[in-house]
């Protein structure tokens, strides 16, 4: 088991939320220092110190404890459709709204082989269109064979941060990158392997168990 999964009460900040998180923190601070001087600077202090204390909330990353199964959920969110593909495979979309956790983790352990980064628009991640989204798509040398997940962007979510490149061999649940705010998440699970979760049902990265047997 990796350090990062060893520790379940451990909260720590995601990787890459810097550009967003720091300069409102520090634009925070400073108009609360006026606030002494002139209390007018509150209206200004009040919402941006609100605004930090959610981003600290929305970028939060709280270490796991790894689950039990051949895949496990690459995201935290609400199980949105579970689609069968023209190749066999099965698609189960996971949709990650702004509250929960935007790491997203490893299905399984494996070789990084492709880290492919598409354009595309900026859809809500609920509507059927946003397979057209900005996204990230990731493939994964495994014992099951071939695995493929996809970062989708949404409206808010507009950057996908990966943590890790083509090449680079992952560990099960081993943090591998981040979407900002809300957004989807999709596992292609291989032909003759049926999913274990049903629409509807929430999911936790690291931890739910994607697959059947």
């Amino acid at each position: 088991m990796s350090d990062d999964l060893a520790k379940p009460t451990r909260v720590r900040l995601a990787r890459g939320v810097s550009p967003w998180l720091l300069p409102t923190a520090a634009t925070a601070a400073a108009t609360a220092l006026l606030t002494r001087r002139d209390r007018r600077w509150a209206l200004a202090a009040v919402p941006l110190s609100a605004l930090t204390g959610a981003m600290l909330w929305f970028f939060r990353d709280p270490d796991r404890t790894l689950g039990k199964g051949r895949i496990l959920s690459p995201a935290d969110g609400v199980v949105q459709s579970i689609d069968p593909w023209p190749d066999g495979r099965t698609r189960v979309a996971i949709f990650m709204s702004p509250l929960n956790v935007h790491v997203n983790r490893a299905p399984l352990a494996g070789n990084v082989t492709s880290v492919q980064h598409v354009t595309g628009g900026f859809v809500p991640a609920f509507n059927k269109d946003s397979d057209q989204n900005e996204r990230v798509v990731w493939h994964f040398e495994t014992a099951l064979g071939d695995i493929e997940m996809v970062q989708i962007a949404g409206a808010v979510a507009r950057r996908i941060v990966p943590y890790v490149s083509a090449g680079v061999k992952v560990a099960q649940a081993e943090r591998i990158g981040l979407i900002r705010f809300g957004s989807r998440v999709d596992i292609y699970l291989p032909e003759g392997i049926s999913p274990a979760v049903s629409v509807g049902e929430k999911t936790v990265a690291g931890v739910t168990r994607i697959d059947h047997g």
